[in-house]
């Protein structure tokens, strides 16, 4: 019969291997990847902080009082950020705490807003969540106790995580913002990554030889072959090359951006003459040339690869995109969902994909001038 010391034992030894299981079946650490995160000194304290709950009701919508206060979820595909492709700060839409970066987000095709990781860890809470007869890992903010969303165990690397996240947890911050709501600390982070503040970026470009001045276009609307192929075709354009541009992904190659899990455009370069063809102009052509009214899709192309974009390079870009789409709203018959997007870093296409229609007479295209 085992002694009262040796029942000691035994327990003793029992509670340290269920303390070791316990141990390894914990979620690493989210590894930190080439981003750069915000310094320790420069975050918020997680501390729950004091929410008066009837001025928070009177300021969110019945939606995000639902999701944030009663942990519901918004239908997939219907919240205001899961197509969202702009660069920025998602942050929480109860108190502005700082949860994720667009640097993260990417498309798992789920229907809601989807991370590799957020910010800092030490800004979100993970809670076990056995409703609706599944057993999911619930996301919460750790300051003001937001229900965010759930993550899963199904992304992407370098984390292998799905932050799946509800827009109206959210608001976003773009990068042009983030100085004036005292989140300049993370400007690093886009300027590494080729995101730079639009207003910091130049497109035209005058060679010192020759004086002659240049202008610089990204557009997106659908395979880059018959986009390429009627706009090198217009008086005053230079010069066009095909690449993939607005998504995470370093590098990227076709097969990369073709399931749509990369963000990237299929996207068009266009070098003109701005003496010759005006930006404005050129974005005129640009509608004639797709149906800028279907969403991630032309002809049978479907996918956020093939969306309609405008890649603005700074302000006066911006401005005239602006004035362009809705110019384009007063031609169609159903709402224009060309989106605005600051340019980012430019990946040219493979060589097969340059020229292509020019290379290869009566290739596939979707595209065509209409008579708008």
């Amino acid at each position: 019969m085992p002694t009262h010391d040796s029942k000691f034992l035994i327990w003793s030894l029992l509670l340290l291997a269920l303390g070791v299981v316990l141990v390894a079946c914990a979620r690493q650490p989210i590894p930190e990847g080439d981003a750069p995160r915000a310094a320790p000194d420069a975050v918020a304290e997680t501390a729950p902080a004091p929410i008066d709950r009837e001025a928070l009701r009177a300021r969110l919508t019945r939606m995000q009082w639902q999701v944030t206060q009663e942990s519901g979820t918004e239908r997939a595909f219907t919240g205001e950020y899961w197509n969202n492709h702009e660069d920025g700060i998602y942050v929480d839409i109860v108190d502005g705490t700082p949860l994720f970066s667009s640097l993260d987000k990417y498309d798992s095709g789920c229907g809601w807003p989807s991370f590799t990781r957020p910010l800092e860890e030490r800004w979100v809470v993970e809670k076990s969540d056995l409703t609706h007869g599944m057993v999911r890992t619930e996301v919460r903010s750790a300051r003001a106790d937001s229900h965010l969303g759930h993550v899963f165990e199904d992304g992407p690397q370098p984390t292998g995580l799905r932050y799946c996240i509800n827009s109206a947890s959210l608001r976003f911050v773009p990068v042009a913002e983030l100085e004036k709501e005292g989140l300049g600390r993370f400007l690093p982070m886009f300027e590494k990554k080729g995101a730079a503040k639009a207003s910091d970026k130049e497109s035209v470009m005058t060679d010192p030889k020759t004086g002659a001045t240049t202008e610089t276009a990204v557009l997106a609307g659908g395979c880059f072959w018959g986009m390429e192929d009627l706009l090198r075709k217009l008086p005053g354009v230079l010069d066009t090359e095909c690449g993939y541009t607005g998504g995470h992904l370093d590098n990227p190659k076709y097969d990369d951006t073709h399931d749509s899990k990369s963000g990237h455009a299929e996207s068009v370069k266009i070098v003109f003459d701005p003496k010759k063809i005006s930006f404005g102009e050129l974005l005129t052509f640009f509608f004639k040339i797709h149906d800028p009214t279907t969403l991630n899709r032309q002809g049978n192309d479907r996918g956020t690869q093939y969306r309609s974009t405008i890649f603005y390079a700074n302000d006066a870009q911006k401005a005239a995109a602006e004035k362009a789409i809705a110019e384009a709203e007063t031609k169609w018959k159903r709402k224009v969902v060309t989106t605005l997007e600051p340019a980012a870093k430019w990946w040219p296409a493979e060589a097969y994909h340059q020229d292509y229609l020019l290379r290869n007479p009566g290739g596939y295209t979707c595209h065509f001038i209409r008579d708008l």
